[in-house]
């Protein structure tokens, strides 16, 4: 049925939650502010790093410097692998679909992290190098959908032929408006808040990785 699935990074391919966290709540204490809990900071990403770092701010009641998003990227870029992990079984899985048909990622964070991540945890050669899209390459962030549409035009298959994993509203929102399937990771750290009103009958969802290959 698909013929390419596209995945989210964070909360879909790895386990990137502690870091970010900690990152994030080591700007707010620099800041002057108190740090917060993982789980909150957690639910605050999928839209970029900006807009994590404003709520962030925002959720401390600590007022937003300009420079804070070049401070929080250059705090998380030493310590973007102190504690993230691919999810169980997800290199297998990878392995598994990778000989079924091409894979590709799709995340607003930045490409150069995201390369890096892929690369120190043994996932870059699951995907073409051009098969990866980052948040702040020619293409708008999700939920806009023209980043979806090119790895789904460059794979010269139909958008209904093409799936997203991901974690978040924000990916649900970028599948419907590619008007490609998706798949929801309940695993994920981004599900947590999920409006599940939202789901449809033919909307997938998976409690771990390995559930992708039983589709």
């Amino acid at each position: 049925m698909y013929r390419l699935i596209v995945f989210d990074l964070d909360g879909t391919l790895i386990d990137s939650r502690r870091d970010i966290a900690e990152s994030a709540n080591a700007l707010l204490e620099a800041c002057g502010g108190r740090p917060l809990p993982e789980e909150t900071i957690g639910r605050m990403v999928g839209d970029g790093a900006a807009t994590l770092v404003a709520r962030a701010f925002a959720a401390a009641g600590v007022e937003l410097p300009p420079d804070a998003l070049d401070r929080f990227l250059a705090i998380y870029d030493t310590r973007l692998l102190k504690h993230t992990q691919p999810y169980l079984q997800m290199p297998e899985v990878l392995d598994a679909l990778g000989a079924r048909m091409p894979l590709a990622v799709l995340t607003n964070k930045p490409l150069a992290a995201t390369r890096a991540i892929l690369s120190a945890l043994g996932l870059a050669g699951h995907f073409d190098r051009d098969a990866v899209v980052g948040g702040d390459g020619p293409f708008p962030r999700k939920p806009d959908p023209a980043g979806l549409r090119h790895l789904v035009s460059r794979a010269g298959v139909p958008a209904a032929a093409a799936l997203l994993v991901g974690d978040s509203f924000v990916d649900w929102k970028t599948a419907r408006n590619a008007s490609t399937s998706i798949c929801m990771a309940r695993y994920g750290f981004g599900f947590e808040g999920f409006p599940l009103d939202e789901l449809s009958p033919s909307d997938l969802l998976i409690d771990t990785p390995a559930d992708l290959l039983t589709l």
